[in-house]
C-alpha cells in the first residue's frame, strides 16, 4: 500500500458506505465485509481511507484484510475484476465428486465470470459445490452454475419449524420458567451435567462444567456462539439452523441467563449468508412475540479455519487476524474484550433444552455429518457410539452403487483416515484415539475402493497448509513441506513420520496438532499408499 495518503474522494466514498458515525476497532472485519459487499472486492485506495478513518496504520488494516481468504484485494496497478466470480469447492468430498473436472470444464468454456477454487463450503452432502458470489449451488454442473448466475437457485427459505410451531411444541417454556424464578442457574447446570451433554464442536468438554466455570467468574460476562463450522465434511450446524432455528435460539438464551451474560456474539461462517438473514429475521420474530432477547451481535467470519480455535475466534471478533493466543487457563483473562466468556458451538446450544428437560434420561444421540461414497449423505441423528458400518447401512442407505468401503475420516480433515477394518469400532469420544483417529465434530467422510488414499492425504495437507495462520514455524513450514513431499512422488516414510511428530509436538494450537493426523494415519494404516 506504499504508505499512501487517501484521496478525499476515497474518504467520501468510505463515509457513504459505512456512514458518518465513529468507527470502532472491533468492527474492522465488518467494515471490510461492507466494502467488499459494495464493490465485490477491496481496493487499496479504500483500505487506505479506512485506515485513516479508524486511526490505524495502513499495514494493520492490510494485514487483517489479507489474512482472511474471503477478502479479495485489488492492488493499485490491477484492474477491478469484471464479471461475477465462480468458485468451485476444492475440499476432499467435492474432489471425490468431480470438482476438479468441473473447474477445468468451466475454465475451458470461459463461463460467465471468473473461475477460481474455494475451500470447503459447508455443503458436503451436495457435492460438488460451487459459489457464484453469495449464491451456493449444490450438485453443481455448468447448467446449474449458469442458473445460479441468473439468480434462479437460492437457498433462502422459511425454516421447517417456524416460531409458531416451536411455541406449540413447548418451545421457550423452559426459558420462561427460568426467568420467572421457577429454576435456579445451579439447577440448570446440574441437569446439564446429569444429561452428559458435551461440547459438539469437536473438543467434547462437559457443557455443565463449562457453564459452571464461567458463572464462577466475576461479572460482566459474555456469551460467544461459534457458528463458523469450517471443518471439511462438517455441515450439521447449517442443517439445524435451517430447519429449527428457535431451538438453537432458546438454548442460546438459556446459556446467557445461566451465566448472567448481558451480551451475545454469534460468529457466523461467511459462506452461510442465508443463515445470517434467517437469524436476523427470527431474532426479530422472537422479540416481537415477547421473548426478551439481550443484545445480540451477529459477526461474520471471513474464511479462516484456524478461527475454529476459541482464542483465534475471539481475536477475529475483536477485529484482528485470527492468531491463537497464548492464554491462561479457561476462562480467566482469556475472554472477549478481557471479560469472562462462555463459548459454545451451535449444536451444543441446540440440544440444551432437551438435555435440561430430560436430565439423566436424555438419549445422548449424536449428529453425524456424513458425506462421500454413501447412497444417502446428510446429517444423521444416531445413537452415540454407533459403528461406522451401522451408520452407513442403517442411516445412509448403504454404500454408493459400485463402491466398497475402503477407508473413512471420522472427524473431518483433522480426524485422520482409518481403514475399513475399523468400521465396527464405536464412533464416540475416546474410542478412536488408540487407532490414531479423532471423532471431533463427527464429520464422517467415507472413501471407497475406487479412491486414491495418497490423493486424499495430499488434498488434506494442502488444506492445512492454506489454513495455517503462519504464527508458529512447525505448522507453517511443516504443512508446506508435507505438501511438497507428497507432490514429489513416493516419500520417505521416516522423514514424513518425523515431520508429523514435530508438527504435533511443537505447534501452539490445535490446527498444527491436527494437521499431522492425515500423515500419521496414512503411514500407520496405508503405508504403501504414500511412501
Amino acid at each position: 500500500m506504499k504508505g499512501r495518503q487517501p484521496d478525499p474522494a476515497a474518504l467520501a466514498e468510505l463515509r457513504d458506505i459505512l456512514g458518518e458515525e465513529g468507527l470502532r476497532r472491533d468492527m474492522l472485519l465488518e467494515y471490510l465485509h461492507a466494502l467488499q459487499d459494495h464493490h465485490g472486492h477491496l481496493s487499496t485506495r479504500l483500505l487506505a481511507a479506512l485506515a485513516q478513518a479508524m486511526r490505524l496504520s495502513q499495514a494493520e488494516v492490510y494485514e487483517v484484510a489479507s489474512f482472511y481468504h474471503r477478502f479479495r484485494i485489488v492492488g493499485e496497478a490491477e484492474a477491478a475484476p469484471a464479471g461475477r466470480r465462480v468458485d468451485v469447492c476444492d475440499g476432499l468430498v467435492c474432489q471425490l465428486a468431480g470438482a476438479d473436472a468441473l473447474a477445468a470444464a468451466l475454465a475451458a468454456d470461459g463461463g460467465d465470470g471468473r473461475i477460481g477454487r474455494g475451500a470447503c463450503m459447508g455443503r458436503c452432502e451436495q457435492a460438488p459445490v460451487a459459489a457464484a458470489d453469495d449464491s451456493y449451488i449444490g450438485q453443481a454442473d455448468p447448467a446449474r452454475i449458469a442458473a445460479g448466475l441468473r439468480g434462479e437457485i437460492v437457498e433462502d427459505r422459511a425454516p421447517e419449524v417456524t416460531f409458531a410451531d416451536y411455541r406449540e411444541g413447548g418451545g421457550y417454556d423452559l426459558l420462561q420458567q427460568c426467568r420467572n424464578g421457577d429454576h435456579e442457574p445451579d439447577w440448570i447446570i446440574g441437569r446439564l451435567s446429569d444429561s452428559g451433554l458435551r461440547g459438539l464442536g469437536g473438543a467434547g468438554f462437559p457443557t455443565g462444567r463449562k457453564w459452571q466455570l464461567v458463572r464462577a467468574e466475576p461479572a460482566p460476562r459474555l456469551l460467544v456462539v461459534n457458528a463458523d463450522e469450517s471443518e471439511p465434511g462438517t455441515f450439521k450446524d447449517r442443517y439445524y439452523l435451517e430447519r429449527d432455528p428457535h431451538r438453537f435460539i432458546e438454548g442460546m438464551l438459556l446459556a446467557a441467563w445461566t451465566v448472567a451474560a448481558d451480551e451475545i456474539y454469534i460468529y457466523l461462517r461467511d459462506e452461510y449468508p442465508h443463515l445470517r438473514r434467517l437469524l436476523q429475521r427470527e431474532l426479530v420474530v422472537a422479540r416481537q412475540a415477547g421473548i426478551a432477547v439481550p443484545e445480540v451481535h451477529l459477526r461474520r467470519g471471513a474464511g479462516a479455519y484456524v478461527c475454529g480455535e476459541e482464542s483465534a475466534m475471539l481475536e477475529s471478533i475483536e477485529g484482528k487476524r485470527g492468531l491463537p493466543r497464548q492464554r491462561p487457563p479457561y476462562p480467566s483473562q482469556s475472554g472477549l474484550f478481557g471479560r469472562p466468556t462462555l463459548i459454545n458451538n451451535v449444536e451444543t446450544l441446540y440440544w440444551v433444552r432437551d438435555a435440561v428437560n430430560d436430565g439423566g434420561d436424555w438419549p445422548g444421540q449424536r449428529s453425524f455429518s456424513v458425506s462421500g461414497r454413501v447412497r444417502e449423505p446428510g446429517v444423521k441423528l444416531a445413537p452415540a457410539g454407533i459403528s461406522l458400518r451401522r451408520l452407513i447401512d442403517d442411516y445412509c442407505g448403504g454404500m454408493a452403487d459400485g463402491h466398497q468401503l475402503a477407508a473413512f475420516l471420522p472427524g473431518g480433515a483433522s480426524g485422520g483416515i482409518l481403514p475399513a477394518e475399523l468400521a465396527d469400532q464405536p464412533l464416540d469420544f475416546g474410542s478412536l484415539e488408540d487407532h490414531g483417529g479423532l471423532l471431533g465434530s463427527a464429520a464422517v467422510i467415507v472413501l471407497s475402493d475406487r479412491d486414491d488414499i495418497r490423493a486424499a492425504v495430499a488434498n488434506l495437507m494442502r488444506f492445512f497448509a492454506d489454513e495455517s495462520c503462519g504464527q508458529c514455524t512447525p505448522c507453517r513450514l511443516g504443512t508446506e513441506k508435507a505438501v511438497a513431499m507428497l507432490a514429489a512422488g513416493p516419500a520417505d516414510a521416516a522423514a514424513l513420520a518425523d515431520l508429523a511428530q514435530v508438527m504435533a509436538d511443537a505447534s501452539i494450537c490445535g490446527l498444527g496438532h491436527a494437521a499431522a493426523n492425515p500423515l500419521r494415519c496414512a503411514l500407520r494404516h496405508f503405508p504403501g499408499a504414500i511412501a
